[in-house]
Formats: structure tokens, C-alpha cells, sequence
């Protein structure tokens, strides 16, 4: 079994509102052969609360105002560290930084098929280590400590 159109069709909208929030790492897999709850996981991360919030907002707009559709869902508001979107065919993670790092959905999801993302969500990736290492040069020159 593979993801369905309208599967995929979420998950490319969603995958383009994260982008436009400046989301990182976005990354999508077609889970259908090895979960029956859902066709695809997309994933994204934000290195801070405020744009985590931010990217769940967009993307809950957006498939609401262009595709008509609402999560049967959403789990982890209060902290914003990962926010589930649960929109039965998709499942939308979108995590801390951190977290992302902690938890490494990733791993678990390898073996399954990346799926083909919107250009604007393919060049998100990469951006969470550019952001990491640019925050770890800003803290060595405000602690004194070349690398």
C-alpha cells in the first residue's frame, strides 16, 4: 500500500505552510505499509517555542482554508515543545529543535519512504545544525572562547 492522494496532498500544504514559517529540517515518510492508522508522517522542528506555535498555527490554517480539513487532534500545546496534529490520513510532528534531536523520529521511520516534498520544504533541511552551530559561534564570542 502506498499513500493516497489526498495523503499526499496534506502533507505537501502542510509541508509548504512549515516552510513559510521558516521550519526546519522538514522531512516527510510514507508510513502506510507499516502503520494502519495513517498514511504519512511529516516532520518538522523550530529551535524555539514561539516559532514551534508558530508553524502548527500555519499549517492548521492552511489545511483548513485550502483543503477544508481539521485535526481530529492536536496534543501538546501548552509546552509547544512537539505538538502532534493528527489529520487521520497524516500525522504532523512538529517539535523543538531538542526534542527532535531526543527523540530522532527519524530512526524510527527509515526504512520507510521519504516522501517527494514542495522545493521550498526540501531546502529547510540542514537548517536546524546551521542554526546550532551559528548559536554555539554567537555564544563563544560572547563568552570570550574561540573555537
Amino acid at each position: 500500500m502506498t499513500a493516497t492522494d489526498r495523503s499526499l496532498e496534506l502533507v505537501n500544504t502542510a509541508a509548504q505552510a512549515a516552510a513559510d514559517k521558516l521550519a526546519h529540517d522538514v522531512i516527510a515518510y510514507d508510513v502506510s505499509d507499516v502503520l494502519s492508522i495513517t498514511d504519512a508522517f511529516l516532520l518538522a522542528s523550530a529551535p524555539n517555542d514561539r516559532q514551534v506555535k508558530s508553524i502548527v498555527d500555519e499549517i492548521e490554517e492552511r489545511l483548513s482554508k485550502e483543503l477544508g480539513v481539521k485535526p481530529v487532534r492536536r496534543e501538546g500545546d501548552r509546552e509547544a515543545r512537539w505538538v502532534l496534529l493528527d489529520y487521520v490520513d497524516i500525522v504532523v510532528h512538529v517539535q523543538h529543535s531538542e526534542e527532535r534531536v531526543f527523540y530522532a523520529l527519524e530512526r524510527l521511520w527509515k526504512d520507510c519512504p521519504e516522501l517527494e516534498l514542495p522545493a521550498d520544504a526540501k531546502a529547510t533541511r540542514g537548517k536546524a545544525q546551521e542554526h546550532a552551530e551559528l548559536r554555539a559561534e554567537e555564544d563563544d564570542a560572547e563568552f570570550g572562547e574561540p573555537r
